[in-house]
């Protein structure tokens, strides 16, 4: 009896880890000068270790002697935790900045099972900043938490 084609069907047929949505709400605010915020999301283990970024929005688009890239150590946690070692763009993570409204993203496969912290940061030019985070388990269970500033609700849902 062979038994390792039973081993490996069933690391194959082993449930995938997270994948479900996050909600990240822009409030509109009523200020003089507005400017879309830099916003960036990710993840850390409860019990510490590296940081996994899940999306950062920058002006992608920005060149010159200020490109976008240069205002990205605003988002100060973010660029501390991990952001300042990133390549940027980087491919599924980065994109441009996002208007006033609710915005939903799709969390990766592939988040070994186990309790996290998801952090979302916001920081607006001639605004403020803000940081705001939540509890995330992994399998994932709906979660949320809200912003009083540059950020208003996020949500985590299972798919």
């Amino acid at each position: 009896m062979h038994k390792a084609p039973l081993l490996i069907a069933g690391l194959i047929a082993a449930p995938a880890s997270a994948a479900g949505t996050l909600t990240v709400t822009i409030p509109r605010l009523a200020v003089a000068e507005y400017h879309r915020p830099y916003v960036a999301g990710w993840i850390e283990p409860a019990g510490g270790g590296a940081a996994q970024t899940l999306f950062v929005w920058y002006d992608v688009k920005k060149t010159g002697g200020e490109p976008g890239t240069k205002w990205l150590a605003d988002l100060r946690t973010w660029w501390r935790k991990g952001g300042r070692g990133m390549h940027l763009p980087a491919d599924g993570v980065s994109g441009a900045t996002r208007p006033a409204g609710v915005h939903k993203l799709t969390l990766p496969d592939g988040i070994k099972p186990g309790q996290y912290t998801l952090y979302v940061e916001a920081a607006r030019e001639t605004g403020g900043r803000e940081i705001v985070s939540t509890p995330l388990s992994v399998p994932l269970k709906p979660a949320s938490a809200a912003g009083k500033a540059e950020l208003g609700a996020i949500t985590l849902s299972p798919r």
